[in-house]
């Protein structure tokens, strides 16, 4: 039973209500964080009219926060070590809570865009925080249930962002997508200040600071993002401004990646790759990002597209992933600490394929019957993927290297988000274009059923346009192509999806099971 002690650790934190407490804090807070990534999503087009707008600036809404964000989480390991739990966080939710009501204010698109970089930047200091803080104040044998409540927020917040969005726009105003983070970020902000004292601050770190290699690494990841972000929609190495950043990915990545190994303090420091489960975990929790992100963002796409649902709608459709990640968490929980972690994983990935290959058949006339089995397997498949692969990743490495390990398993999940959009996207509309150009060849009007069509279609018109009905007729056929090539691009992205999820299955048996001393199985 003290397994930890023996190997020279310190001996196992004592639970406290006022440590509970505060860890709830700190969870909370990761998930406006979080949730912030994805609320503003489903009221785009409202915002964009609220601040005079254009289609092209919109976007930057969306990516300003992204690329802060993904800067901020690595270095909040360097941060957290140097000023402490209680003052980063405390820090970053105050923080996040001005820059949520200044976006709120906002009146113009530049606005508007720098105040989301800095609600992004602060509001990743909170995430990487609060998993490092499971780890370092509950005891091992309840780290699997800690973790699973650490995982339902990391999975549903992103899940839900454009339910909540849909539903606070159609009710309030798109106002209220920021508006609603105040309350709860003082609250946050004042049980963090009062209640955390899980560590103390070490000054001196700052003195040694590696501005090099943050400049190295904000570039470094800046850009990247960048590219993942707008590269589908400027043609990707067609456009000047894709390929300057490109270049900027590279100068960034041998400049971040020098100081990281040369550097006396480096920003990010990467030993922690050299522990199995975390370089296994980190990859891992890369290809779930792509899933997490990816199918969250593709179901709203094909309702609104193909369904022409409005963004309450969608919302209540996709609620069910939501539902069935808060009915699983308690079970994951439990299955944690009573079998081998690599088994929960394997089920939840054999889960997550099913749950993918059950979409494939896609038609136009699918709803909310159709996609809620698919939907109840994905939520209960990412529980028991997410949180075991938390524990086993984090829950083995030494207290010295938690905080810093966090922001790079976080950094990981969010950079597979980003490049699994980039790549759904891309292979979305690639296949909609052949699509499109094979059901063209197809549909030729020496073709019986061609012709059959569209006399049917024009007697429908007949009546109401006369003389311009089979003109009418025929563009409603060039859109019936047009909506069948896209459901059948999207049949192809999750065939994709699944067949990805195939190899990254694999990747299971590389984990090595934890001792029981030091890992989510309870000591016998």
């Amino acid at each position: 039973m003290a397994g930890a002690t023996a190997a020279g650790a310190p001996a196992e934190p004592q639970i406290t209500p006022r440590r509970a407490i505060a860890f709830l804090a700190l969870v909370f807070g990761m998930f406006m964080a979080i949730l912030d990534i994805q609320i503003v999503s489903s009221s785009l087009s409202e915002i964009q009219a609220g601040i005079s707008a254009s289609s092209d600036e919109i976007s930057w809404v969306q990516t300003s926060y992204l690329i802060a964000e993904v800067v901020m989480i690595p270095l909040s390991g360097f941060l957290a070590r140097a000023l402490s739990t209680r003052l980063l966080f405390a820090l970053s939710a105050a923080g996040f809570t001005i820059a949520s009501l200044l976006c709120a204010t906002a009146s113009s698109i530049g606005e508007m865009i720098f105040y989301r970089a800095v609600q992004g930047f602060i509001g990743g200091g909170m995430i990487p925080t609060a998993f490092a803080a499971a780890y370092t104040i509950f005891p091992k044998k309840y780290q699997a249930p800690v973790m699973s409540l650490v995982g339902l927020v990391v999975t549903l917040a992103p899940t839900i962002g454009p339910t909540v969005g849909g539903y606070l726009t159609s009710a309030l105003s798109w106002h209220w997508l920021f508006l609603v983070n105040v309350p709860p970020g003082i609250v946050a902000t004042l049980l963090c200040w009062f209640l955390v004292d899980f560590d103390e601050p070490e000054f001196d770190l700052l003195s040694r600071f590696d501005f090099t290699g943050l400049l190295g690494m904000a570039v470094f990841l800046g850009s990247l993002e960048y590219v993942l972000e707008e590269g589908e929609r400027d043609d990707w190495f067609q456009s000047d401004t894709i390929v300057f950043f490109s270049v900027m990915i590279v100068i960034g990545a041998v400049l971040f990646f020098y100081r990281a190994f040369r550097a006396e303090q480096p920003v990010v420091d990467l030993r922690a790759y050299k522990d199995r489960n975390f370089a296994v975990g980190s990859i891992l929790t890369f290809m779930l990002g792509v899933v997490l992100y990816g199918l969250t963002y593709l179901y709203p796409l094909f309702l609104a597209q193909v369904r022409g649902y409005n963004s309450l709608q969608t919302g209540e459709t996709v609620f069910v992933t939501g539902i069935a990640m808060f009915i699983f968490a308690p079970i994951v929980g439990i299955l944690g600490r009573k079998l081998d972690p690599r088994l929960v994983i394997g089920t939840g990935f054999v889960c997550l394929i099913i749950s993918s290959f059950e979409l494939t058949p896609i038609t136009k006339d699918w709803g909310f019957y159709e996609l809620m089995w698919p939907q109840l397997l994905r939520g209960a498949a990412l529980m028991m993927c997410m949180v075991p692969i938390n524990v086993v990743a984090l829950g083995t490495l030494p207290p010295s290297q938690l905080k810093n390990a966090s922001g790079l398993f976080n950094l990981m999940r969010n950079l597979g988000g980003a490049v699994g959009l980039a790549i759904i996207n891309t292979v979305l509309n690639s296949r909609w274009d052949l699509h499109m150009a094979r059901l063209r060849d197809a549909v030729t009007w020496s073709r019986p059923y061609v012709l059959d069509t569209l006399n049917s279609i024009t007697a429908g018109f007949q009546a109401r346009l006369g003389s311009d009905a089979e003109l009418a007729a025929t563009k409603k056929i060039a859109q019936m192509l047009r909506q069948q090539a896209l459901v059948m691009a999207f049949s192809d992205v999750f065939l994709g999806i699944t067949i990805f999820l195939c190899a990254a299955a694999f990747l299971v048996f590389l984990v090595r099971k934890p001792r029981a001393s030091a890992g989510s199985a309870p000591a016998h």
